[in-house]
């Protein structure tokens, strides 16, 4: 049996996976029109990586976010759920307020900033208090907003990572 070596770079100097990493690469989201989807996360400045077609049945779109290491697909039967099932999908922003701006100019309909009155507070309405986190804690202002088919996102403000992170 030969080793295979499993970390450092490919040829285009981008690091590999190493033995245990486990990097998320790709969400799957469920749409009812991959061309609107496609339309609305392009009109987000999300890079197009991919739409592939095998025939009639098989449709696959790939966007990245600005920034992102992780992608999203959506396409024609590529998802099991519902159109519109993915929620509490995390957009993390150095800047709440002005990423919630620059959705907003790009004509997404992009909820007020809230911050928890508790821990998970975030995922029901009930419970989000008015304006950013007190002292803007990193973590702890977020905004919300939903694709075309009702896949909900969270915007996170995020200013200061924690340890390992």
């Amino acid at each position: 049996m030969s080793n295979v070596e499993v970390s450092g770079e490919n040829a285009a100097g981008t690091a590999l996976v190493g033995a245990g990493e486990f990097k998320l690469e790709v969400v799957v989201l469920p749409v009812s029109d991959v061309d609107r989807a496609k339309e609305f996360y392009e009109s987000l400045g999300w890079r197009l990586d991919a739409d592939v077609a095998r025939g009639e049945d098989l449709r696959l779109v790939q966007l990245t976010p600005p920034g992102s290491g992780c992608s999203i697909q959506f396409g024609t039967n590529i998802a099991s759920a519902a159109p519109g099932s993915a929620q509490s999908l995390y957009l993390a922003v150095p800047d709440i307020e002005a990423a919630r701006s620059k959705l907003l100019a790009q004509g997404v309909e992009v909820g007020e900033v809230f911050h928890e009155e508790a821990l998970g507070a975030r995922f029901h309405n009930p419970g989000r208090a008015p304006g950013p986190a007190p002292g803007r804690a990193t973590y702890g202002s977020f905004a919300a907003f939903s694709d075309p088919d009702g896949n909900g996102w969270l915007l996170q403000e995020i200013t200061t990572r924690l340890p390992g992170r």
